[in-house]
Formats: structure tokens, sequence, C-alpha cells
């Protein structure tokens, strides 16, 4: 019989994750602000990384104590529902543009970091067991530092006419800092702790319940994040976050998981990892049909419905 304790101390855990990644994009984005950084800039750099906070802390307590397998199936089941289920819900509160440097840059890079995971897990480059070595987190590393140079090599205020918010006080920048790597430390340490119990209450794999209950929670930043900009009409946001957060999940969350210990890597995850490819190309195709470049509020509930079928599909099927 499960224990409520496990499930209660997981709740309260992935609350503190969420409220922590919160007060901590608050403040990272009050200084983005500042340094006079583009809306698209910010959502793909600041506030990408700050709402992946919750996958990087829960992965490095997991690999600390122990529980590496979980670090995978959460990026894999993070990034899938950052496409499916977050594009798809944010584009059926407004059509999403997207704009052309996120088609030449954001979408490539997803599919390059996409695809970096899928040789590395499956021993293409070391010939060793599937696992991710520290070797291959290191390149996962500079790959993501890459990005973000070019990144910010491209940064352009004046390119974009979308509004953000003002830059908060610095007295209240730093207290949202302060209070957000706080909330995120306690969320990490209770949802790793819990996560491997409910795990072997419930007979499940690691990996299973890393792809399913722990990416869940940990992209309920992203999901606010996105619907919120959605509902303030401000593409740039929405859009940017979600691609930016999933090629941080996979070149810096997993890069530094890798360098604490190596991932091992369930066969059987090959087919969530399929389909996040398809994921990837059903978002393309979307972009580049009907009106313009953008996500239509049909393509979004297609989209959300195959988040449905993903779930279902890891659940039940395997």
């Amino acid at each position: 019989m499960t224990s409520l304790i496990p499930i209660l101390l997981l709740a309260v855990g992935f609350v503190a994750l969420i409220l922590g990644a919160n007060w901590l994009v608050n403040g990272a984005t009050s200084v983005g602000i500042r340094a006079k950084l583009s809306p698209l800039i910010i959502g793909l750099t600041i506030v990408a990384f700050g709402t992946s906070l919750p996958e990087m802390i829960v992965n490095v307590f997991s690999c600390i104590k122990g529980s590496p397998g979980l670090a995978i199936g959460n990026i894999i089941g993070s990034n899938t529902m950052n496409i499916l289920l977050i594009l798809g819900v944010s584009s059926l509160i407004w059509p999403i543009d997207v704009s052309r440097v996120s088609i030449r840059r954001d979408i490539p890079a997803g599919f390059l970091a996409t695809l970096a995971i899928t040789l590395m897990a499956n021993y293409f480059f070391t010939g060793q067991a599937r696992t991710i070595n520290w070797m291959e987190g290191l390149a996962l590393l500079l790959m993501g530092f890459a990005y973000l140079l070019l990144t910010m090599l491209k940064n352009n205020p004046q390119e974009e006419t979308e509004d953000i918010q003002e830059a908060m006080p610095w007295g209240k920048t730093i207290l949202a800092l302060i209070a957000g790597i706080i909330g995120l430390y306690i969320g990490g340490e209770l949802v790793s702790r819990n996560a491997q119990i409910l795990a072997k209450q419930w007979g499940m794999s690691e990996s299973t319940i890393g792809l399913t209950v722990v990416a869940t929670a940990t992209s309920l930043p992203e999901l606010i994040t996105s619907i919120v900009a959605a509902a303030k009409k401000n593409s740039g946001i929405a859009i940017g976050n979600v691609l930016g957060s999933n090629i941080m999940n996979i070149f810096m969350v997993l890069g530094i998981s890798a360098l604490i210990t190596p991932l091992p890597f369930d066969p059987m995850m090959n087919k969530q990892l399929m389909i996040l490819f398809a994921a990837n190309i059903l978002m393309l195709l979307f972009v580049f049909t009907g009106k313009g470049r953008k996500l239509s509020r049909f393509e979004g509930a297609l989209l959300t419905l195959g988040y449905v079928g993903f779930m279902w599909f890891s659940l039940v099927v395997g």
C-alpha cells in the first residue's frame, strides 16, 4: 500500500520548485531588462534557463543520491510536454507567431540537441554501454555555451515591438533571487528523495517516473510562463521560452548531470525519443502551413491531443 507521506512531500517539493523558479525568473528577468535584452532573448536565455531550473535541480539531486535513471526520462518527458502541451495550450489561447530567427536558429538547435542525446544514449560515439558519460556531458555543455553565445551576439532590442514588464527595484530583485535559490534547493531535495520512494512503491522504473510524474511537474513553470505570455499576446516570450527551455534541458541540464555521474539509458525509451523527434517535426510543419509563420488554434489543439497520446503510450504501452 502506498504511503500518503511521500506523495504529500513530493507535492510540497513541486510547489517549492515552482515558487523558487518563479522568484528566480522574476529576479533574473529584471536584471535582463536592465541590460536592455530583447523579449525574445530574455525568453530564450534568462526565462528559459530559469524555468529549466526545476529539471536541473531534480536531476542534480537525483544523480548525487544515486538515482540517475530519473535524469534522461525527466528531460525527454519535459521537452515533449513543452512542444506538445505547452505550445499547444498557448496556441489555443492566442495564435503564436514564430520569428524568422527562431526558424533559422532555435528550431534547428532543438533538432540537433535531440539528435545528440539519441546518438549518445545509444553508444554511437563511445561504443560503451547505453549511458551518457562525462565526456559526452562536457560536449553537451560546450554546445550549450556555443548556442548561448550565438544567441547573445544576435541580440537586437529594437527588432521586436512586444512589451515586457518594467525592472523591479534592486532590493526586490536581490530578494527574489535569494528566495528563488532557497525554494529550488528545498524543492529539489524533497522531489528527488520522494520520487525514489514512490518509484519503488509503485513498481515503476526510475526512467518511467521521471518521464511522466517528475517531468510533468518540473515543466509547470514553462507552462505557466508561456500561458501568461500567450494571454498577453506576447509571442516572443511564449515561443522563446519553450524553444530555449528544450535546448537548455538537453545541453545544460543533461550535460551537468552527466558530469556528476554516468546517466543510464533504458533502450525502451527510444520510443519516447522518436515521439520527441516527431513532435519537433510536427511543430515545424505547422509553422510552415497555413497563413504566415504561426501556430493556429487548430494546430494547438492537435499538439495538445498529441501530448495526451504521449502520456497514454508512456504509461500504458511503455
